[in-house]
């Protein structure tokens, strides 16, 4: 499954026949990380930095389907809701709403124009300022201009200070003290109540402000339906029986005007993606670390497997609301009794991709501030874990362990349907054996996995990956913030899929989202994830690769890492 970890896009985030996906909720560039290079990381691998098959416009056939393969049907449309914050939903969305910036394969930032004219810092003191100057031609599908306004609400809505906003992530937006009109309706006038570094991650996807003006329109309107868009797409319709999602070129579009005539995405079980692919009835899949379906794929006629260096990471996820796994040194035994080697080489075999393992939150293998900040949690040792369940009060009873009457049975929820995360499970299982917990597996719906079993916390422990941004910080601080309180004085956890947190992790990411001078930023985030290591949140397995398989014939698309897509440029060639 993936997630997407800014909000991005929970990050957020994309794809995943080889796993489902969060989002997360921003990206970075820069000193302050950058993104993998094209000839290679520090290891000597040949990763490329991105592998799309980019073609010029004027090779690119006008008009055609594509048909994408997507692993699960969301029926949340909001990216910026916690409900919504999918990889799924940012694939389809990303053709259809509006984004301030956009990155290269580099990692390097820049204003989208179709949408921002220029965007830059305008004052540093007192307060940080950053004007926005926005193309006055952009509109919604409902006629009405994007101004200012559109800006305005969706800070406030995603600021925190109405708790009842299911907000993904409140990172940066809550740093901001006002959004305001400049010289017109399209000059947009942003003032940081404290500096933020990230600020070029904020507003995409950037909603209207019909939608985001009351928090019941915000939690709700995007429900099963997709009221409003402005990209080279616009939203055709729903079909819940095929489950299908059709988008159709947007001839009222203002940009360069769409290659493809429509994109039909069809939501199918992982594991019959392949299939599908193999049999022609799809045009391309996010094949994700899945050896045989890796294998399959590639044979198939006319197919190619694009593959690329992300932001995206595969990883274990420890839920600390759970009575089993309150104990923060009950998390540490269990993250010290999984061989995190073995199981990252038993994903990866076979799929042409280093099998190395990933020790940070934030920063991949292939990024310039990569640091190994895992310390004792991060190594395979079964007798320390042993020992620090017996100290917790949990004793050996025969083969588990057992305290006051309970046994120390841990609960593994799955989406059916994908083999990877049985294969990673039953691996755990036999591991966590040997250390006396007794792990049981249980498979759900992939439709229901996040909505019904992992956000609202109903799991003891899970599998996934999430899908970066070139923001290493404020892409990921959602996943690792601690709670706050709705208007009913109930915890929220919003992103943070482990619910744990603490104020010291709050601060150290703070500090590092306020830093605008790269290399203090840099250590100041490896700072934030020596903290989340030892709280024993999300347990990181290794980056994942990017295995998309697509037609031959598929121009400007495929495997993007940090590259942000240009939906109009994609098509078949000539």
């Amino acid at each position: 499954m993936t997630a997407i970890r800014r909000v991005g896009v929970l990050a957020t985030a994309l794809t995943m026949a080889g796993s489902l996906a969060l989002t997360g909720c921003g990206s970075q560039g820069g000193a302050r990380g950058g993104g993998p290079g094209s000839d290679g990381d520090e290891r000597g691998n040949s990763i490329k930095a991105y592998d799309i098959n980019p073609v010029p416009r004027d090779r690119v056939r006008d008009g055609g389907l594509l048909r994408v393969g997507i692993n699960e049907y969301p029926a949340n449309w909001n990216l910026n809701h916690l409900d919504g914050n999918l990889a799924m939903v940012k694939k389809v969305v990303d053709a259809l709403m509006p984004s301030a910036f956009r990155s290269n394969e580099k990692g390097e930032i820049s204003a989208n124009t179709d949408y921002l004219l220029a965007g830059k810092v305008t004052e540093t003191r007192p307060k940080q300022v950053v004007t926005l100057t926005l193309n006055p031609r952009a509109r919604w599908s409902d006629a009405t201009p994007i101004t200012w306004e559109d800006y305005r609400a969706q800070w406030q809505a995603m600021n925190g200070s109405n708790p009842d906003y299911r907000v993904a992530s409140t990172t940066g937006y809550r740093d901001i003290e006002d959004v305001a009109r400049g010289k017109d309706d399209h000059e947009v006038v942003v003032t940081f109540a404290k500096p933020f570094g990230d600020w070029q991650s904020l507003f995409g996807p950037l909603y209207p402000k019909s939608t985001n003006a009351t928090a019941e329109t915000f939690n709700t309107a995007w429900l099963n339906r997709v009221p409003v868009t402005a990209g080279p797409f616009r939203f055709a319709s729903f079909d819940q029986t095929a489950k299908t999602i059709t988008i159709a070129r947007d001839e009222r579009w203002w940009g360069q005007r769409a290659k493809l005539d429509r994109i039909i995405y069809r939501a199918l079980e992982s594991d019959a993606l392949v299939g599908a692919f193999s049999n022609g009835e799809l045009d391309t899949f996010d094949v994700g670390p899945s050896a045989p379906d890796y294998a399959r794929a590639k044979s198939s006629q006319g197919a190619i497997i694009r593959q690329a260096a992300g932001p995206d990471f595969r990883h274990f996820t420890l839920n600390g609301e759970s009575a089993l796994l309150s104990d923060v040194n009950v998390r540490r035994a269990v993250a010290m009794g999984i061989n995190r080697q073995a199981i990252t080489q038993s994903d990866l075999q076979g799929l042409d991709w280093p099998i190395v393992l990933l020790n940070n939150h934030f920063f991949m293998n292939t990024q310039e501030g990569y640091r190994d900040n895992a310390g004792e949690v991060g190594v395979y040792n079964p007798e320390r874990a042993k020992q620090l369940l017996d100290a917790a009060g949990w004793r050996l009873s025969g083969q588990t362990r057992t305290k006051d009457g309970h046994e120390l049975n841990l609960r593994f929820v799955m989406p059916s349907g994908l083999q990877l995360t049985k294969s990673e499970a039953e691996i755990t299982q036999s591991m966590l054996a040997q250390i006396g917990v007794k792990v049981t597996l249980q498979a759900v719906p992939s439709d229901d996995y996040f909505t019904k079993y992992i956000i609202p916390g109903n799991y003891d422990i899970t599998a996934f990956a999430y899908v970066g941004t070139p923001f290493p910080v404020s892409s990921a601080y959602g996943q690792y913030a601690n709670a706050v309180r709705d208007s009913r004085g109930q915890p929220q956890w919003n992103a943070n899929l482990g619910r744990i947190g603490s104020p010291e992790i709050d601060a150290a990411m703070d500090k590092a989202t306020s830093d605008l001078e790269g290399t203090q930023a840099i250590a100041d985030t490896n700072a934030a994830d020596k903290l989340i290591w030892e709280a024993v949140n999300v347990v990181t397995l290794y980056q994942r690769p990017q295995n998309v398989a697509v037609n031959k014939n598929i121009a400007n698309y495929g495997a993007r890492g940090f590259y942000d897509l240009k939906y109009q440029d994609i098509g078949f060639t000539r």
